[in-house]
């Protein structure tokens, strides 16, 4: 399962796009419940928005219950999945993701496509707190051997996945396609801490 990714380096053009937080801080390891970047349609495009990594609708009264992952295979049959997949869709940037492998002792993998960014499909909610709105996001995976991986989409696939358009068959494709071809890398076990967000997350083993 991807409980970790990271979003450290992007484009000036990534910047400028509408939304896009003033503040926003490099991040070596972001996990679940914590704040991540998202992408969702706007009116002349992609916008920006910060939500929290943990799916919440508005009708979940146990906040403890906020998934960070939604299988491809079921999410369009799940109450908690349904509408979001027909009406809120997102991308969540990242530089990579990381993979723990190995029986006893298990190792993190650095995975990438590249030096471009990749693009996670994800679905996104509001939580009305108080007469303010909170944005929450749930990472869409894979199957991927023994693993689960993020849904990867290419330039093309994004614009089908945030459009208000695009059939409910093309959906269901992309939700199928095939894996993406990654690199990886053996890493040493310093990103095995939650709590370090900084360049020795990618440390080589």
């Amino acid at each position: 399962m991807c409980g970790r990714y990271a979003l450290f380096r992007w484009s000036p053009a990534f910047a400028a796009l509408p939304g896009f937080p003033a503040d926003q801080q490099p991040h070596w390891n972001l996990a679940p419940n914590g704040q991540v970047l998202m992408l969702r349609a706007g009116e002349s495009g992609p916008q920006a928005a910060t939500a929290r990594w943990g799916l919440t609708p508005a009708w979940l009264e146990d906040l403890s219950r906020t998934p960070a992952h939604a299988r491809a295979e079921t999410l369009a049959e799940q109450p908690m999945f349904r509408e979001p997949f027909r009406q809120r869709r997102a991308l969540l940037p990242a530089n990579g993701f990381y993979e723990w492998r190995g029986a006893a002792r298990k190792r993190p993998y650095w995975m990438t496509n590249g030096d471009s960014l990749m693009y996670f499909a994800a679905l996104w909610e509001v939580y009305p707190v108080g007469g303010h709105e909170y944005l929450s996001v749930a990472l869409i995976t894979q199957e991927a051997a023994t693993l689960r991986r993020p849904l990867i989409l290419g330039e093309h696939e994004q614009a089908l996945w945030l459009s208000a358009d695009t059939p409910s068959e093309q959906l269901r494709a992309l939700l199928a396609k095939p894996q993406v071809a990654l690199r990886e890398r053996a890493l040493a076990t310093l990103v095995n801490d939650p709590k370090l967000d900084a360049p020795e997350c990618l440390t080589p083993a």
